[in-house]
């Protein structure tokens, strides 16, 4: 399986030198990271809201190694927040962020991941939009949903991130769903050991349905992380079992991926949100995005003997 192996070259830094070099690299990337400053994004941002479309905002960048980057990442999220205050979209964009880009694996990471992310969390929440907590490998998950849960009693619509490829979401599914809060739930993306998590995908795919329908089935707001149509289907499906109105959960695709898709459903009602990335630091974020679908590694390859 080429995705363990992409991971593995995300972390590495001669893979990172080695892909950066290459001319064609950057033209590929934009398909996924369509801007490094948050001046290159308002446009995107104006041209998605207008076509109907909602979206999460992501400042790429999580090998952080010192407090001074961990308050850097806080100080460019909160130069977003300013930003998106001028455009007064409220909901329509939010942010998702990872703990580990706030100093989650540093000493005494825990504590300051939670002091840097507050204001983050307040200064969405004075614009009349919110955060999602992303998730991260399963080492980090403990300290996360504590972080979630600590913000959530005073800014309750704070979100959070879950994975289907863990042994342990259906638990934590059913702990959130009863607790009224919006939860997106992702196949995962990290490279984890068959003592945690499904390495099969029809095992993740079973594992996505059996969490999708506590979900559905429960008091909070579920967000559909998928581009499979044969989820996307079941997950209406589910909706429509559980009484759910179009407004009372949504779908949630990345940036550059099914485009077509991300309009058809806008059009048919649904609340449709694209997550957003952008930022210098894009390598890991990119690596992800190869090792998520082989048709992005295609496409990557394609682009090298084409254009390289």
């Amino acid at each position: 399986m080429l995705g363990p192996v992409i991971l593995a070259a995300s972390r590495s830094d001669r893979m990172r030198r080695l892909i950066s070099a290459v001319p064609v690299t950057k033209q590929v990337v934009d398909r996924f990271i369509p801007g490094e400053t948050v001046a290159d994004i308002v446009p995107i941002i104006e041209d998605l809201t207008a076509k109907g479309l909602e979206l999460t905002m992501d400042v790429v960048g999580e090998d952080i190694t010192t407090p001074e980057q961990a308050t850097a990442a806080r100080d460019a999220y909160l130069a977003l927040i300013d930003h998106l205050k001028g455009l007064e979209l409220g909901e329509k964009v939010e942010m998702s962020v990872k703990l580990s880009m706030f100093g989650q694996a540093l000493d005494g990471g825990h504590e300051l991941a939670l002091a840097n992310v507050r204001p983050v969390v307040e200064a969405a929440a004075a614009i009349g939009t919110t955060v999602t907590l992303d998730a991260e490998d399963h080492t980090t998950l403990d300290s996360m949903f504590a972080i979630h849960e600590e913000l959530r009693k005073d800014f309750p619509q704070t979100g959070c991130v879950i994975q289907a490829y863990l042994f342990r979401t259906e638990a934590d599914a059913r702990r959130l769903a009863e607790s009224g809060s919006r939860v997106r739930l992702v196949k995962g993306a990290y490279k984890e050991p068959a003592e945690v998590a499904y390495q099969q995908k029809h095992e993740i795919d079973k594992a996505y349905v059996r969490i999708l329908r506590i979900l559905m089935e429960g008091e909070g707001y579920p967000m559909i992380g998928s581009h499979d149509p044969r989820l996307i289907a079941i997950a209406q499906e589910l909706a429509h079992k559980a009484g759910r109105k179009l407004d009372e959960y949504e779908f949630q695709m990345l940036y550059g991926i099914r485009g077509e898709e991300h309009l058809r459903l806008a059009a048919e009602g649904h609340r449709m949100r694209v997550y957003t990335a952008y930022g210098t630091d894009w390598y890991g974020y990119f690596m992800r995005r190869l090792a998520e679908k082989p048709a992005n590694l295609r496409f990557f390859l394609r682009s090298m003997v084409s254009k390289g």
